[in-house]
């Protein structure tokens, strides 16, 4: 019998084989992306929504609690980031398992926007006290309470980003096939469906990211923050593209 012994010395050729690949998939991504004005949309959104944590990070405060809020803020930026560049290389069910990150700190940031002394209770309690109030499920009840909403639409879509992505499942599979193929890929793969469905749930994860972001934002630095300003015009378009009845009702309420 002949061993054979791999070099240790240097990086293994199969992981420059693998980027190649990715790189390959990342071009065509942008290229689906680009000849779609949806997908553009939903990335510009992304996008935007990620200039306006980085303008937010900026701010100059000793607030202890508005620096929470800021470390939460580069949570998001770099989960934004992070889900972007798993998804342009055709890792998409990775890339919505950050995704959920994105999901769980946002209702968190939601929660804290609601009630401002939760904020300092959240960052002074050791973890047995921060799980028993701000465990996810808990952060998911205290906002369909105050909200009054019973359809538990939070905590369906927590756990569809669970099942898909977080946890292994069979209903996980559907997420490392291409659409109308019974093949399960190994590595990154090429979809328009699922780059689609992954884009947009950023976007929509993106506008509620910004909308709460803003509630921490002074005031007197709302109206000239460059950042915010191309956020909501982005926003606008984006609502009338894929909410037209709740743009309507948001313009009529302007008016």
């Amino acid at each position: 019998m002949i061993a054979i012994v791999r070099s240790v010395n240097s990086i293994p050729e199969n992981l420059f084989s693998l980027h190649q690949e990715e790189e390959k998939i990342r071009l065509q991504s942008l290229a689906a992306i680009q000849a779609d004005e949806r997908l553009l949309l939903h990335i510009n959104i992304t996008e935007s929504v990620m200039d306006v944590l980085d303008s937010f990070r900026q701010l100059d405060t000793e607030d202890e609690d508005l620096r929470v809020i800021q470390f939460l803020g580069i949570r998001l930026f770099n989960a934004f980031a992070s889900a972007l560049k798993l998804m342009h290389s055709g890792y998409y069910q990775k890339s919505a398992l950050i995704l959920r990150d994105v999901l769980e700190t946002v209702f968190l940031i939601d929660h804290f926007g609601t009630e401002r002394a939760s904020i300092a209770r959240w960052r002074q309690a050791d973890k047995a006290a921060r799980l028993r109030e701000f465990k996810p499920v808990k952060v998911r009840e205290y906002l369909d309470k105050r909200d009054s909403f019973t359809s538990n639409k939070r905590a369906k879509m927590y756990s569809l980003f669970s099942d898909l992505a977080g946890h292994a499942s069979m209903e996980g599979i559907a997420m490392l096939k291409q659409k109308g193929s019974e093949d399960i890929y190994l590595g990154p793969f090429f979809d328009v469906t699922s780059l689609d469905a992954t884009l947009g749930e950023m976007g929509k994860l993106a506008v509620q990211v910004g909308e709460n972001i803003n509630r921490f934002v002074p005031e007197d630095r709302r109206k000239s923050n460059p950042s915010m300003r191309s956020f909501y015009a982005i926003k606008g378009y984006w609502l009338k593209t894929f909410y037209p009845k709740a743009f309507s009702r948001i313009l009529n309420g302007a008016l």
